[in-house]
């Protein structure tokens, strides 16, 4: 979690009363924080030794999630209104003199989408500053960059002198050469290729500039007199700096995804709007985005939501009424009513400050943290259960048992892989509807969660080419696919999947597999034509480029009936139906002998031949193996 350090006479001062450190330590806790350490007694030890010292500080640990919670301003802000002594503030912004006519604007060029295609801005109005909110303004900054920023790669910020600047701005991408300006702390100009070359040495910037150094183009700002305000994410430029003298401050950023653009600019405006000369005012900018729609940044409404006392108390063992459940909710910065047509129903606002809260549950938890965790009721369960594995769960590992008896190894690759490794390389093609995809991938490894366990044990292979030969892996783990009906819009399917690798591959090794698997959880084999059978598998030949040509097969299962067929239906009516169910006979997946592409891509020098299906519908026969097994 991150460690936020705050002058702890500065913090007294803002809550308005003082704390030992067991009684702050306590109302840490009571807020969901954790004092990690009061520097009191190093400073006055080294105040008797005749050592310089800094103030004392309290380092406080927040969740990762409370960006609002980085800064002291932050931390006293909703301490304050969790203790009664304010409320929770209502930020809000202002137009210049003008109206929304004379609005600052910023032009974005469309060459900005190669590069950094996002962008907000806002403007803090007749600030004043201390050393130690100066400090804490750029501490802030630095604690975005480094968490919700993902050190500079998905956002950066900048904050300028406003009055150094002449509006209207524009967020242009240029070519490194064409970009020449003094950066801050020079007092020289550098083309954007010299200072790839000069921040090499610098520790605190030489880590940002993998982030642009290979574009073709660089983002650069630029006022209406050509002056350079920034080149995100590397350098702001040292003519509008911002001092302690800076009384209108300019923020810019910078992103390659939009959510976290808008989380970044709400969270510094919104901070230090506490010191312009009406609190928690802000002025917006227009923004001439690279498509030509303008919008208006930041967007600080709040977002309407709704929880249910009923809920609350379900999850906390309480019995609250939705009255007192909104007055919980107000301790924690959150805006909240009584609905006017359902006495269960509460209506809650959701400052910008708070972009944490994403579900029911976590308006749940904000309740319970203001009740209190150690007041909550204890109670036993109502009823009395079992832990016992989950249906899928003991039916992967009768299939993993039978398979490693059988003289095969299990495997457990990574659930992501790239999007090459799924597709591309097993000779299929993105539909663009079944993979979910990683918005952000750290790196191509990591792009997509599989939707097939055959190039988790592929590359297995390829990593332990010096085992001898025949090498027999598989592994029995879950898939994921969308799925726009559930709430998360994605659902896991266990699989089982097989590889065998030796100088030849034959298809009646992994068949084998699926004959042995099929028998223990008492699927008979059937013929495809079998009108009469009412359950069991077989295979057919399919055509699948991940195949060798007429080395490849699909594996069908005809799930038995709900309800039996009447003796007194007549033989041509059972046939019709007994046909019928043929064709809806359900698709488990396939096996086949490689093709050689595929094997190539991959990098393995012999055959292979390969099974994967699905265990999703035999769940049903858990229970029976189960009575069996016992």
């Amino acid at each position: 979690m991150p460690t936020v350090a705050v002058d702890k006479e500065e913090l007294w001062q803002r809550l308005g009363q003082e704390y030992s450190t067991e009684d702050f330590d306590h109302l840490c806790f009571e807020y969901g924080l954790e004092l990690d350490e009061d520097t009191t007694a190093e400073v006055e030890e080294a105040i008797k030794k005749g050592l310089p010292a800094e103030r004392p500080q309290l380092k406080i640990e927040i969740p990762a999630n409370r960006y609002d919670l980085l800064c002291i301003e932050g931390i006293s802000r909703a301490l304050r209104v969790f203790i009664g002594k304010t409320e929770a503030p209502r930020y809000k912004l202002v137009m210049p003199a003008g109206g929304e006519a004379s609005l600052l604007n910023v032009t974005c060029s469309p060459e900005t989408k190669k590069i950094r295609p996002y962008f907000a801005c806002a403007i803090l109005r007749n600030v004043k500053f201390t050393e130690r909110s100066y400090a804490s303004f750029i501490d802030l900054q630095d604690k975005l960059h480094q968490n919700i920023c993902r050190r500079r790669q998905l956002v950066a910020i900048g904050t300028h002198d406003l009055d150094t600047l002449q509006p209207p701005f524009r967020y242009e991408a240029r070519p490194p050469k064409d970009i020449k300006f003094v950066p801050l702390g020079k007092n020289k100009a550098y083309t954007a290729e010299e200072l790839m070359t000069v921040y090499e040495s610098e520790k605190h910037l030489s880590k940002f500039l993998p982030i642009i150094r290979d574009s073709p183009v660089y983002p650069i700002i630029y006022d209406a007199r050509d002056q350079v305000l920034s080149m995100p994410p590397i350098i702001n430029s040292e003519h509008s700096k911002i001092t302690l003298h800076t009384r209108n401050v300019f923020i810019d950023v910078t992103a390659t995804d939009q959510t976290k653009l808008d989380i970044v600019v709400n969270m510094v405006a919104t901070m230090f709007s506490e010191y312009c000369a009406e609190p928690y005012t802000i002025e917006p900018v227009k923004v001439i985005q690279s498509d030509g729609q303008a919008r208006i940044t930041p967007d600080i409404s709040g977002r309407q939501t709704t929880a249910h006392a009923s809920y609350v108390n379900s999850c906390t063992g309480l019995k609250l009424s939705s009255s007192e459940v909104s007055t919980l909710l107000k301790k924690m910065s959150l805006y909240a009513s009584v609905s006017p047509s359902d006495p269960d129903e509460i209506l809650v606002e959701i400052p910008p400050t708070r972009p944490d809260i994403l579900h029911e549950c976590d308006i749940m938890e904000d309740a319970a943290i203001a009740y209190g965790f150690n007041n909550l009721p204890h109670s036993f369960p109502a009823t009395t259960t079992v832990g016992q594995p989950s249906a899928i769960g003991r039916l992967s590992d009768v299939v993993r048992r039978e398979w490693a008896l059988a003289g095969w190894v299990e495997v457990l690759p990574l659930i992501l892989c790239s999007h090459e490794e799924n597709f591309e390389w097993l000779n299929h093609v993105d539909d663009g509807t079944t993979v979910v995809k990683i918005a952000n991938p750290k790196t191509l490894e990591f792009q997509v969660v599989r939707t097939t366990l055959i190039p988790g044990l592929l590359k297995t292979i390829r990593e332990n080419r010096s085992h001898s030969l025949p090498v027999k892996i598989f592994e029995t783990s879950d898939i994921v696919v969308k799925d726009s009906k559930r709430e998360r819009q994605a659902r896991n399917i266990r699989h089982a999947a097989a590889v065998w690798c030796n100088k030849t591959a034959g298809f009646e090794v992994v068949h084998g597999m699926l004959d042995r698997a099929m028998k223990m959880l008492d699927v008979p084999r059937i013929a495809s034509h079998d009108h009469k059978a009412k359950t069991g598998y077989y295979i057919k030949e399919t055509s699948d480029p991940m195949f060798f040509p007429g080395r490849a097969a699909t594996i069908y299962y005809r799930a038995p009936p709900v309800k039996e067929t009447q003796s007194t239906m007549s033989s041509v009516k059972q046939e019709l139906e007994s046909i019928l169910h043929i064709e809806q006979d359900m698709k488990l997946g396939t096996l086949g002998i490689l093709h050689p592409t595929v094997l190539e891509k991959f990098d393995i020098g012999y055959p292979c031949s390969s099974l994967e299906f699905t265990l999703e519908p035999f769940k049903k026969k858990t229970q029976k193996i189960w009575t069996n097994e016992e």
